[in-house]
């Protein structure tokens, strides 16, 4: 697929190292492990998603279906490579996520978000707009909570929603 019409479909393993190289050159993104993205590529690979262009990895979306509240899709990251922003890739990446059978129930969106990532707030915000849905926040994680050195991260519900 080419830039313009990038193919979105599930992860698998071999995506994890590449997935991890994007994180990598995200910033302000969080890095975790290689290995927890080939555990989200693999075990998780019905809530996540990836953009491929030219059989690379230009986007993900990785999140879970909340195991106490299983009409929550809660969403962990989201990144785009260069090559795709600006383009809604971020906004057609939830989108399609949310169409897949594993998202069947799903009527809330959760994720988290530092009060600083100005395009996280306008994904979301766009978003509740689109859907028609309130958008509610209240911090989650406090600056102390994280070590004192990360901004504290915002918990964002979105919802109740229709998918589609």
């Amino acid at each position: 697929m080419d830039i313009k019409n990038p193919l979105i479909r599930p992860p698998v393993a071999d995506d994890g190292y590449p997935i991890y190289t994007l994180i990598k050159n995200s910033p302000p993104l969080d890095l975790n492990s290689a290995y927890l993205y080939l555990l989200q590529s693999t075990y998780f690979s019905q809530t996540c998603a990836v953009a491929e262009v030219n059989e690379a990895v230009a986007g993900f979306l990785s999140g879970f279906i909340k195991p106490t509240a299983p009409d929550t899709f809660f969403l962990w990251q989201v990144a785009v490579g260069e090559n795709l922003r600006g383009q809604g890739m971020a906004r057609k990446l939830l989108n399609w996520i949310l169409e897949q059978p594993a998202c069947r129930e799903v009527r809330y969106l959760e994720t988290t978000i530092t009060p600083d990532n100005a395009a996280s707030w306008a994904l979301f915000q766009a978003f509740a707009r689109d859907r028609q849905a309130p958008l509610n926040d209240e911090v989650l994680f406090s600056k102390q909570q994280l070590g004192g050195s990360h901004e504290p991260e915002v918990l964002v519900r979105i919802g109740p929603f229709n998918v589609g």
